[in-house]
């Protein structure tokens, strides 16, 4: 359970690192995605997905 609250912390770190260093970035990408189809959204959130499972399991030790 220790592993789960590390992991999230790392993401709030992150998406606050992104939001501090680029906000400008942040906010057109943000428009952008916005203009998007939801199935090209839901296509690109699908493949960060499965590049993050598998980037998981190869650091965990696969």
């Amino acid at each position: 359970m220790a592993d789960l609250w590390a992991a999230l912390c790392l993401v709030a770190v992150l998406e606050g690192l992104v939001l501090f260093a680029a906000p400008g970035g942040w906010k057109r990408a943000a428009e952008q995605l916005q203009q998007m189809p939801d199935e090209h959204v839901r296509r690109i959130g699908g493949i960060v997905l499965a590049l993050g499972l598998v980037s998981l399991w190869l650091v965990k030790g696969g």
